[in-house]
């Protein structure tokens, strides 16, 4: 069986190519560092992560956007011989005039190295490259409009590329203009003599979906389909993929998708899609009141496709997204190189001289002044920087949750001399939402630790700080079960077979969710370790290991 999703946890707006039996998915990362994620497989249900193509300060500085800023819906597309990825730097939203700087990067080689950014057009987020027959290449994007109100509910626009002298010539052309339907997330595919303009719906929530356009010529006239019963609801999309009419189904949310045929002429879809938790925002909040919360943020699905009357359809009409695709002989993906499973890494104990590639930090890459592999062999040092709030140079490090069902663990060896010293165990959605366990200095105490609930802004010590009576370093634990933790520690010199002391009460964790923050709501909770000196010292803090497990593996 292909089990959905394909990959768990925060992996939105996935974009896929095949390059003859490689396949290759592209996904969102937003505000953390490196940029865009990279996927790679043969069999189309084992992924491997490969490199980050934005892996340099001259290709992508984040600094300053804010939560759920950054890196908007990456396009990965592949042309004689050159792999292209176009993508949004988000530097503002929420406002009345988004800043959406559209880049395009090139490499001949998927693992790079990838060329100096090429500025585009700004229209609109969600830009999409379209290599036509005849050579010719267009981008594909949204439109925001600032103008109260709007002009359109909808609008997409295309331009031509000159790839030779990198620049957009022509004028863009809408070639969608809606009253009442909103798309975005568009890509155009060309097939039996029909472009398709294929795009996401209706926002990114429990009302998205997936709809598909078509058109004789690549500036339209486009037609939508509109399937028979048109429509569940008065005003709903036409969408040919959703999951916003069944709400019982573990996947919710689906939408934003993108084909790939198979060296055989069978068609996929890749399209995003959330899986919610138990919790729920209270009837009061500033947002989404009484909405679901997704911990686990947008993850990326897989669909088969048919196709009728030269029309793309779900092989499933119901129009449901199917959380186990099986693998017989309709559905299974035939000719295909088998792919042994990837194993995922669950402990990390810093043996290596590079951070493993599952790691993100927050905008900024973790280079020499924020961390060291090498300066205490088998330890990994951070060296203390800004605040959780900063945007600028946090010392972070965190991993994806992939799993209503986790637990996480670290050995810490750190000596702090101030209150503004801290360092440990952090369960984060973004800067103004969090769960942080750490060690620090107390006047009176003298080294403590506490544990910290951020949510929106609003400061909460659950524990208040604990003195520690020992020496040495400390393993600190997180464990999660729905959406309730527990946090806990002991000090490395009890023994491997004392018990774990907790810290703090069990806590409704569901506030580190989509619906739930304030400011951003695109990303998805992480796992990871830190280390901050207010001060401006740089205290370091080393750490032994770090291990994650999914118990749902």
């Amino acid at each position: 069986m292909i089990k959905n999703p394909i990959l768990k946890g925060f992996h939105p707006d996935p974009s896929i190519i095949r390059v003859g039996d490689d396949y290759y998915i592209a996904t969102s990362t937003f505000e953390w560092w490196p940029g865009v994620r990279l996927h790679h497989s043969t069999d189309l249900k084992n992924w491997e992560l490969i490199e980050y193509p934005l892996n340099r300060i001259s290709l992508l500085d984040l600094r300053g956007v804010m939560p759920s800023g950054g890196i908007w819906a990456p396009c990965l597309t592949y042309n004689d011989g050159t792999f292209y990825l176009v993508y949004t730097v988000v530097r503002s939203f929420y406002c009345n005039m988004y800043d959406t700087e559209n880049f395009l990067v090139t490499a001949k080689n998927i693992h790079g190295p990838w060329s100096a950014p090429v500025p585009l057009n700004n229209f609109g987020f969600d830009p999409s490259l379209f290599h036509d027959d005849d050579g010719r290449k267009y981008l594909v994007s949204m439109v925001t409009d600032h103008r109260v109100p709007k002009k359109y509910a909808g609008r997409i626009v295309l331009q031509e590329y000159d790839p030779e002298e990198k620049v957009m010539i022509g004028k863009a052309k809408d070639i969608y203009t809606a009253e009442n339907i909103f798309l975005e997330g568009p890509h155009i595919f060309k097939r039996n003599g029909y472009y398709y303009l294929f795009c996401a719906d209706t926002g990114t929530g429990e009302l998205h979906g997936q709809s598909v356009l078509r058109a004789k010529s690549i500036t339209g006239p486009y037609e939508m389909k509109k399937d028979k019963p048109e429509r569940w609801k008065q005003g709903e999309a036409y969408s040919i993929m959703t999951s916003r009419n069944f709400p019982e189904i573990r996947l919710q949310k689906s939408g934003h998708g993108d084909l790939v045929e198979t060296q055989n002429g069978d068609w996929y879809m890749v399209h995003l899609c959330s899986s919610p938790s138990s919790g729920q925002n209270p009837q009061s909040a500033e947002r989404f009141k009484g909405a679901r919360r997704y911990m686990t943020g947008r993850e990326t699905a897989i669909q088969r496709i048919i196709w009728e009357n030269d029309w793309p359809c779900l092989f499933d009409e119901s129009k449901q997204v199917i959380t186990s695709v099986p693998q017989n002989e309709i559905m299974e993906p035939k000719g295909l190189k088998p792919m042994q499973t990837v194993s995922i890494m669950q402990r990390d104990d810093f043996n290596d001289k590079t951070l493993n590639l599952d790691y993100q930090s927050l905008r900024v890459p973790m280079d020499e002044r924020y961390i060291s592999l090498l300066e205490r062999p088998g330890w990994l040092r951070m060296y203390g920087r800004s605040g959780l709030a900063s945007l600028f140079s946090q010392s972070l490090i965190a991993r994806r949750m992939t799993s209503y069902h986790m637990s996480a663990e670290t050995g810490i060896d750190f000596e702090p001399e101030v209150f503004k010293q801290m360092a440990g165990l952090i369960f984060l959605y973004d800067t103004e939402n969090y769960l942080y366990l750490h060690v620090t200095h107390d006047e009176d105490l003298g080294k403590c630790i506490a544990l910290l609930k951020y949510e929106n802004k609003k400061t909460e010590y659950l524990s208040g700080f604990v003195p520690i009576e020992g020496n040495g370093p400390l393993l600190l634990k997180m464990e999660l079960d729905g959406i309730n933790t527990c946090f806990s520690y002991k000090l490395l010199e009890e023994g491997e077979n004392a018990e774990f002391k907790t810290i703090g009460p069990k806590t409704d964790a569901s506030f580190l969710s989509d619906e739930a923050c304030n400011l951003g709501w695109f990303t998805g909770a992480m796992i990871g370790i830190c280390a901050q000196d207010l001060t401006g010292s740089a205290k370091w803090a080393d750490f032994d290991y770090f291990e994650v497990k999914d118990n749902d593996l």
